[in-house]
C-alpha cells in the first residue's frame, strides 16, 4: 500500500512537471482540456485530445514531455517561408553588386559570347630587323679624323644630303686628299692637252696619247667626287637616304680610313620579323601565313594583316649553333616600332571553327587560375574560373568555364574584382 501510494506521488510529480513545461507563461487562448486522461499505470502520461489552438502563436506541443519541442520558424509568413527567401540567398551569395552608374564610370563594358572561326598559334619569341633596301650607311671617302656637323643623334630625322660628319686631313702626313687630287688633276689635263695637239701631227704615238687621255679622265674623276663636299674645314660626309639615324658607328676624333662606315640610316618604311621556331612545330611551318607580335616598350600587340604584312620564307634547317628554324616576315612601319628589338611573335596558322574566344583584358589572375565575370543583370556579376586554350597576343581560346550567350565583361574586369573586394557596396535588394 506504501509503495502504491509513493508511486502515485510520484506519477503526480512527474505530471506536474510536464504540464510546467508545456505552459511557458504562454496566455493559450481556447485550448481544450475536456477529456484528458492520466494513465499512471507505468508513469505513461498521454494528453489525448489536447488542441492547442493557440491563434497566432503556431507552437506544436505533440511530445513535448519527450523534450521533442517542434517550434515552427519565428518567421513564418503567409503563403512563403524565410527557408525559401535563404535558398534565393544563398544562390547569389557570391554574386558582386556594381552600381550601373559606377560600372560606366569606371569604364566596365560587356559583350556577348558567340562562337567564332580562331586560328592555332604557335608562341615563341622574334626580332624585329631593318628591311633590305631600307637602310643605307654613310661611309668615309677621305681618310682624316672625324668631327660630328651639329648634333648628330641616334633617332633623329635627316633628310637626302643632309651634313652629318666632317672629315679633316690637315696635319696629316698624307696631306689634304682634296689638294692632292686637284695637283693630278692639273697635271693630267696639261699632258692631255699637249699631246692631243700633238697627235694630229703624228709627233706622239696614238698609244701614248690614249694613255695621257686616259689619266687625265681618272684625275677628274677623282677630284670632281672630292671637291663636290669639300669645305675649308675638311671633307663633308653627308647621308646617303633620308629617313632617320639608326646607329653612331664612330666617336668625335676617330681617325678612319677611306671606305669605312660612320653612320646608318634607315628608312623604316618596310620591316622584317624574323622568328625562332623550335624544331618540334617544324611540321606545322607549311600552315603558318600571318602572325602577331607584341613589343617590350609599349606592350602592344601588332597584327601583320593591318600592317600590310607577308611571308617572305620559313628555313628549312636550323642554324649551326640553335635548335630553332627561322621564319621571316616582311610588314609596313606604319607605328613606332623600333627596328632591332627583340619581341613575342604568335604566329598564327591553320583555322578552328566554332570556337569561345575572349580578348585578353576579359582575364584576371589570381595565383595561376585565370577567372571571368559574369554579368547577371544590370548591376550583378559573378566571378567564374575559366581554363584558356591557344593564345594569339590579342584574344584567349576559352575550353571551360562559359557557354555562347554569357555576357562577359570584356573591359573593366579589375573594377569589378576590387568591387567584388570591397565593403562600402551595398546588399542586393532586388528579386530575381
Amino acid at each position: 500500500m506504501k509503495k502504491i501510494f509513493l508511486m502515485g506521488i510520484l506519477g503526480l510529480f512527474a505530471l506536474g512537471s510536464c504540464t510546467n513545461k508545456n505552459v511557458h507563461s504562454h496566455d493559450h487562448e481556447g485550448h481544450d482540456h475536456s477529456t484528458v486522461t492520466h494513465n499512471h499505470d507505468g508513469h505513461n502520461h498521454e494528453a489525448e485530445g489536447h488542441d492547442h489552438k493557440a491563434e497566432g502563436a503556431g507552437h506544436n506541443h505533440e511530445g513535448e514531455c519527450n523534450g521533442d519541442h517542434s517550434h515552427g520558424s519565428a518567421n513564418n509568413h503567409k503563403g512563403g517561408t524565410t527557408d525559401g527567401h535563404n535558398e534565393a540567398a544563398d544562390a547569389h551569395s557570391d554574386e558582386i553588386i556594381l552600381p550601373k552608374a559606377k560600372a560606366d564610370a569606371a569604364g566596365v563594358k560587356v559583350s556577348v559570347v558567340e562562337p567564332a572561326p580562331f586560328q592555332q598559334v604557335i608562341k615563341t619569341s622574334g626580332q624585329v630587323l631593318a628591311a633590305q633596301g631600307d637602310e643605307s650607311v654613310a661611309v668615309a671617302t677621305v681618310a682624316g679624323v672625324v668631327s660630328f656637323r651639329g648634333k648628330v643623334t641616334e633617332g633623329m630625322s635627316v633628310g637626302r644630303g643632309t651634313p652629318l660628319v666632317t672629315i679633316s686631313s690637315h696635319n696629316i702626313a698624307d696631306g689634304d686628299p682634296v689638294q692632292r687630287a686637284r695637283i693630278a688633276y692639273e697635271v693630267s689635263k696639261k699632258e692631255y692637252e699637249r699631246m692631243k695637239a700633238l697627235v694630229t701631227n703624228k709627233i706622239v704615238s696614238d698609244k701614248d696619247f690614249a694613255q695621257a687621255e686616259q689619266n687625265y679622265e681618272n684625275a677628274r674623276i677623282s677630284y670632281e667626287a672630292l671637291a663636290k663636299n669639300h669645305s675649308a674645314i675638311g671633307q663633308n660626309i653627308t647621308a646617303p637616304i633620308a629617313g632617320y639615324v639608326k646607329s653612331i658607328l664612330v666617336k668625335e676624333g676617330d681617325y678612319v680610313t677611306i671606305g669605312q662606315p660612320l653612320v646608318s640610316v634607315t628608312q623604316n618604311r618596310r620591316l622584317f620579323l624574323r622568328a625562332e621556331v623550335s624544331e618540334k612545330y617544324y611540321p606545322y611551318l607549311r600552315t603558318i601565313n600571318s602572325a602577331n607580335f607584341q613589343t617590350p616598350y609599349n606592350n602592344m600587340v601588332y597584327e601583320l594583316s593591318a600592317l600590310n604584312g607577308r611571308l617572305l620564307s620559313f628555313g628549312k634547317t636550323s642554324g649551326d649553333n640553335s635548335f630553332y628554324v627561322p621564319v621571316t616576315f616582311e610588314f609596313d612601319n606604319k607605328g613606332d616600332i623600333i627596328a632591332g628589338s627583340f619581341v613575342e611573335v604568335y604566329l598564327l596558322s591553320s583555322q578552328l571553327e566554332n570556337v569561345l574566344s575572349l580578348p585578353r583584358t576579359a582575364l584576371t589572375e589570381e595565383q595561376g587560375i585565370f577567372f571571368v565575370y559574369l554579368q547577371l543583370d544590370e548591376e550583378g556579376y559573378k566571378k567564374q574560373e575559366v581554363t584558356l586554350g591557344a593564345d594569339n597576343g590579342k584574344s584567349v581560346q576559352i575550353l571551360t568555364g562559359i557557354k555562347p550567350g554569357d555576357r562577359v565583361v570584356t573591359e573593366g574586369a579589375y573594377q569589378v574584382r576590387l568591387a567584388s573586394a570591397s565593403n562600402a557596396i551595398p546588399a542586393h535588394s532586388h528579386e530575381h
